[in-house]
Order: structure tokens, then C-alpha cells, then sequence
């Protein structure tokens, strides 16, 4: 952790909503006037889209969650180097044709790596692996925020779905397939880092999802709750944000349940004065 180079780890799987979340993160950062630098986990996957399909084929198991498919060494250093000196580097993956155009490179690949700008406020990591600790890596020693992002399982399942079937064209069939081939990382990988984060972001659907293979729509934010999961909880005004918050309400000590469609008006009560407490502790320091 890094008084002068403050990092943001958030954590979560394929469809849990980090995107979203990312999205609100910027809202903050803009309105704040923060200076962040990013890193889209995708960016540090270990093979380009071809290597890994044909990886694939003979590894039933191996999926962009297990640690062997990722760069996480080389992701643990740019975290250490940015908390120490504030440098690092990154680059990014084109997804479909919209990002091949925009990064100039093909559907499937990798940017060039480019290194961080040199007067950033903190590092914003978006990814898979952002709290991976375990006997190879330690990357979540260095966040100094780290948050989690996850739907209960059968919601996940769903937006995977209906995301993989809706815009990248895969049967249901494939999609199932891929599930069943990510279970052993999703269990041993992805589970144990919401652990190590200071607020977890759970989404939790008020409608029934008993069969998400079968499902024709995706659960609404009106159809949803969220828990929201302090690690410590210690300094954290509940009963404003209860107040704040309509027809939300404590579950536990350290958890708030909250309609699914005030996600981002709890977000910015609760991650703005963290944020700026960073950037403050660092520009004292600057």
C-alpha cells in the first residue's frame, strides 16, 4: 500500500457488472478532477485469442480465470512499481471489431505495451485478478481500495447468456460449456479474492432464477437488491446511509441491503470520500 501512489483493485467475473462499476469510478474521478491511470485486466490475459482456442481444445479445464492463462507476475510488478514510484505500463485487448478499430490491431490481440503517464493521482485496476494472493502472487497487499463485484451465481450465469448469445453469436450449448469448463478456477481463483476486499457489491435478483438456462430475460436493477459488505466497518456512517438511501436497510453489522437500482447513488456515498482521502493523503505528500 502506497501513501504517494494509491491503486484501486476492482475484482469480479465475466458479466458481474465491473463495467458498470468502472463507469461510476469515472463519474467520480471526473467530477472530483482525480487523475487516474488504467488497467483493463483483459490486458494482461497470457495468449491472444487464436493460442488460446487451440489451447483449449486439448485442456477441458483451462479457462482466462485459472492464474496459468493470465500474466499475474508481470500484473504483481506493474502494482509494485506504480506504489513505489508511481510508473508502470499496460495494453490492452481487442474484444470485437470496435476495439480492433480503436486500438488499430486485430479482433483477438494485443496493443503494443505503453507505459503509464507520469503525473497520475492513483492506478485503477478492472479486471479478474485484482486480489489474487496465493503461494505464486501477492497483488492485493499493494491495493489500498480494493472492491468486489459479484452477482449470486445463477444471475451471473444469466448475463453471461444472454451477453455471450445476444452479442458474440455462441448457442446456448457453448455458453454452458464454457461455465462448466471456468467451475474449478471460478471455485479456487475467483471466490477466495472476495476475501481480501474492503466492500463487496453483491448483487441478489427478487425474482426467480432457479433455471438460468432457460431464462429469456436478465433480472432488472428493480428486480434486484444489493448487499453491500464492509470489511471493516469501523467509521462507516450506516445510519446516513440508511437515510440517504430509500428503503434500504442493515442486514448484519458490517452489511447494508439496498434496492438494485440505487447501485450508483450508494457507490458515490460511500466511494467518494474514500477516493479523495487518497488523493489528498497523496497530494500532502506530493
Amino acid at each position: 500500500m502506497s501513501a504517494r501512489h494509491p491503486i484501486i483493485s476492482v475484482t469480479g467475473s465475466s458479466g458481474a457488472g465491473t463495467t458498470s462499476v468502472r463507469n461510476t469510478f469515472e463519474q467520480i474521478f471526473r467530477r472530483e478532477d482525480v487523475r487516474a491511470v488504467f488497467i483493463e485486466g483483459d490486458g494482461f490475459h497470457a495468449f491472444d485469442r487464436d493460442t488460446m482456442r487451440a489451447m483449449m481444445a486439448n485442456e477441458p479445464t483451462l479457462s482466462h480465470f485459472a492464474p496459468r492463462a493470465n500474466l499475474l507476475p508481470e500484473l504483481e510488478a506493474v502494482f509494485r512499481s506504480y506504489a513505489e514510484t508511481g510508473a508502470g505500463r499496460t495494453r490492452h485487448y481487442a474484444h470485437d471489431q470496435h476495439d480492433a478499430q480503436a486500438y488499430g490491431i486485430p479482433e483477438g490481440s494485443f496493443s503494443d505495451w505503453e507505459a503509464f503517464p507520469s503525473d497520475s493521482d492513483l492506478l485503477f485496476y478492472e479486471g479478474l485478478h485484482g486480489c489474487v494472493a496465493d503461494q505464486d502472487v501477492d497483488i492485493a497487499r499493494y491495493a489500498d481500495l480494493k472492491i468486489g463485484v459479484v452477482p449470486v451465481i445463477n444471475l451471473e450465469w444469466i448475463q453471461k447468456l444472454h451477453r455471450d448469445r445476444s452479442f458474440r453469436g455462441y448457442s446456448t450449448e457453448a455458453v454452458t460449456d464454457v461455465i462448466l469448463r471456468r467451475m474449478p478456477d471460478y471455485v479456487q481463483t475467483i471466490c477466495p479474492q472476495f476475501s481480501f476486499t474492503d466492500i463487496n457489491f453483491q448483487r441478489v435478483p427478487t425474482v426467480d432464477t432457479s433455471n438460468p438456462f432457460i431464462a429469456r430475460w436478465i433480472p432488472t436493477a428493480d428486480e434486484s437488491m444489493v448487499v453491500i459488505r464492509f470489511k471493516d466497518p469501523k467509521g462507516i456512517d450506516f445510519s446516513y446511509l440508511v437515510s440517504m438511501i430509500h428503503d434500504s436497510f442493515m442486514s448484519r453489522a458490517n452489511s447494508i441491503v439496498i434496492p438494485g437500482g440505487k447501485l450508483d447513488l450508494a457507490m458515490q456515498l460511500i466511494l467518494t470520500p474514500m477516493i479523495m482521502q487518497l488523493v489528498e493523503r497523496r497530494r500532502r505528500l506530493a
